[in-house]
This record gives C-alpha cells, structure tokens and sequence, in this order.
C-alpha cells in the first residue's frame, strides 16, 4: 500500500488485513525503491500506488515494480483523462479514483490476482477447505459436494470475511448482473451452505442489510 496519507493508508490496510490479506504501508517512493532493491518481487503479490507522492510521482514508480513482477493498481484522487491513459498505458492492471468503496477495490484486486496467477487458490476457514481450481470443498477431511452456485456462493463469502454483503450484491457476483431471479435465491441458499457445513455456522443475518461471513481469527 503505497499512500502518503496515514490516515487513508490505515484504514485500506485495515479493510484489507481484515478481507485476509498481509498489508505493508509505504510512505514514500524513497521507501518503495529501497524495499524493492532490497526484496525485489518477494516484497508482494500486489502494489496499490497513490500518484501523488511526497518526493516523486507514483507513475515513476512503475518501472521499478514491473521489473520485479509486481502487477499495479493506481488509487488515486486525479480522475482526468489524461492521468487515466497514462496509467495503463504504463501498465497499471487497473485504475481507481477515488473516493471508492472498499468491496469494489477487494473485488478489482482479486481480479488482477488471478489473471496474474497470484490469487489464493485454496480458501481456508477452520477444518474447511475450498480447492477453487478442483471444485473440491472439504471439511474434517471430508469431501462435501455442493451443486455449482453454493459453491460459488461459499468462495463470495470466504473472499470477504467479515465484509457485509446486501443480497443484491451477492445476486450479481454470483449469479451475475442479468440474473433475473428473486434474492429469494440467496437465502435459499446461505441455508443450503449452514446444512451442509458446520464451518458455514459464522454466517450471518444482518436485519435489512445482508449477510456477514464472521471470522474472529481474521479480525485479531
């Protein structure tokens, strides 16, 4: 995480531990270099860069972070045009202004994570496990079979622990945007997943807004 300000920078790294992800904050593209020359792409599967830094452009850094294999997504305020074709003309896998909503950023970087063959491909939560490349959801040890939404819709909520997610949210992540059924659906099957495992018990109802996959180990 590579942002000036403190304030912004914690609490993305916050949102971002809290979605199960290692979070470094930089300050600086002094401290950029200086990590990068020291770790080169050992240093992270991802970079998320502000373009206005303190002692040098943000699109300066790209360079540096290609050379070591470190996909980029820009977050920042300047939404003009021009800084947008520079970007991803430079390389940038994505572009974000800000201000943004933190679903969407989760959402984008594991999108880049996985067309870079860097995302997660095993989702763990206690004794329950999730192959995403098989299709294989196992629990004790135990090879449980869901039919292909369920099992889409447990990799949703695994990916966004403690995040809340409306239903109609989930219709279009799971289902996708010209779905043209009822959130009905949702519910029907959030109850088929707490059936089925018992690692599925921490999802929540939330009154009038969703449904919330706890996980107090990612929280600590």
């Amino acid at each position: 995480m590579i942002e000036d300000e403190a304030s912004i920078s914690e609490l993305i790294c916050m949102n971002l531990e809290i979605g199960g992800y290692e979070a470094r904050p930089l300050y600086t593209g002094r401290e950029v270099l200086e990590l990068l020359g020291a770790e080169g792409g050992a240093a992270g599967d991802l970079a998320l860069v502000d373009v206005m830094l303190p002692d040098r452009d943000g699109f300066e850094l790209m360079g540096a972070l290609t050379a070591s294999g470190i996909p980029v997504i820009y977050l920042t305020a300047r939404g003009d045009l021009a800084s947008k074709v520079r970007g991803l003309t430079l390389g940038a896998e994505d572009y974000i202004v800000k201000p943004f909503e933190m679903l969407e950023l989760m959402v984008r970087m594991e999108k880049v994570l996985e067309r870079t063959g860097r995302a997660r491909r095993v989702l763990t939560f206690r004794e329950l496990s999730v192959d995403l490349d098989r299709h294989i959801v196992r629990e004790n040890g135990r090879e449980v079979p869901l039919k292909p939404m369920e099992f889409a819709l447990l990799s949703v909520f695994l990916k966004n622990r403690n995040r809340i997610l409306s239903r109609d949210r989930l219709l279009d992540m799971v289902w996708g945007t010209d779905f043209a059924g009822e959130t009905r659906t949702v519910d029907v099957h959030v109850a088929n997943l707490r059936r089925k495992l018992a690692g599925c018990g921490p999802i929540r109802t939330i009154p009038k807004a969703g449904y919330l996959f706890e996980d107090d180990e990612v929280c600590g």
